[in-house]
């Protein structure tokens, strides 16, 4: 069952990937179970450029590669922003409708992976989620906030669109009316606002935002990880269907956790009043 986790959008190491050692724009470390990948161009707040995302999906495979590691942060550098945006220079330098359909595809290519994680990926949103910054948030599977992260899409004032996922997540993360409004407007929102709307689950102060993701995340990663990575392909593919057959999914999914190691752990565990120690099995 171990291969299983592996989702299709994954797949294998790409040929010509960058070595860890390469990366230039993000970090990315091992703590035990869980992995922490760092945005790192502090500099220009973060800013997503086409090398970024290159880094990010090259990351995001060689975490694959560590089958220890059960769960995933993406946060950025510094205390004042998870992501700016886009790199608006490199933008700037895009000479026609083709070229920018190829940088949104590129950028949407890449959150899709983090969407498609079998894996959980938290986002520890240290301070500005802007543009791209907030489409890899809402790419994410948890949104962890500081007290003073903003939030917001505010392509509009450059006259474009969201191009990396931002008018489709937002929309399914806040609603058809409310990500309008933000899209429209391209107004900010700050991390309070984030949370009465649905889009952030909890608000730390900023010393405590990596310890709070750090702490959830290990939680995660002693739990059944067959049954999490069901759990997360149920809610995804079921948000795309009529309730009955996003039920039916569900009733599968129930199923094939029944065929797990983990499924007889689990309930022996509980039966023999102890601690389940899950294996991925």
């Amino acid at each position: 069952m171990e291969g299983s986790l592996f989702c299709d959008k994954i797949g294998k190491i790409p040929k010509g990937a960058m070595q860890m050692t390469d990366w230039s724009c993000i970090t990315l470390e091992f703590e035990q179970s869980i992995g922490i990948l760092r945005l790192s161009r502090p500099k220009v707040l973060n800013a997503l450029n086409v090398q970024m995302l290159t880094e990010i999906r090259d990351a995001l495979h060689h975490v694959m590669t560590r089958s220890e590691i059960k769960a995933l942060i993406i946060t950025g550098t510094g205390e004042k922003a998870f992501a700016a945006g886009a790199d608006i220079t490199e933008l700037s330098k895009i000479k026609n409708g083709f070229e920018a359909e190829k940088q949104a595809l590129l950028g949407q290519s890449v959150f899709d992976m983090v969407e498609n994680m079998p894996i959980p990926v938290i986002m520890a949103v240290n301070g500005f989620a802007l543009g791209g910054g907030c489409e890899l948030a809402l790419a994410g599977d948890i949104i962890l906030a500081a007290e003073h992260a903003k939030f917001g899409q505010p392509e509009i004032n450059l006259g474009i669109l969201p191009g990396y996922g931002g008018t489709q997540r937002l929309a399914r993360a806040i609603g058809e009316k409310n990500a309008k409004y933000y899209t429209f407007t391209g107004e900010s929102f700050d991390s309070r606002e984030a949370f009465r709307l649905g889009l952030v689950q909890k608000i730390f102060p900023i010393d405590q935002l990596l310890p709070e993701a750090k702490t959830l995340a290990k939680k995660l990663a002693k739990l059944a990880p067959i049954a999490l990575h069901y759990m997360k392909k149920s809610i995804h593919n079921g948000l795309e269907m009529p309730l009955e057959k996003g039920l039916q999914l569900e009733a599968s999914y129930f199923g094939l956790t029944f065929q797990t190691a983990d499924r007889s752990e689990g309930m022996n565990a509980f039966l023999e009043k102890r601690k389940p120690t899950f294996r991925g099995e």
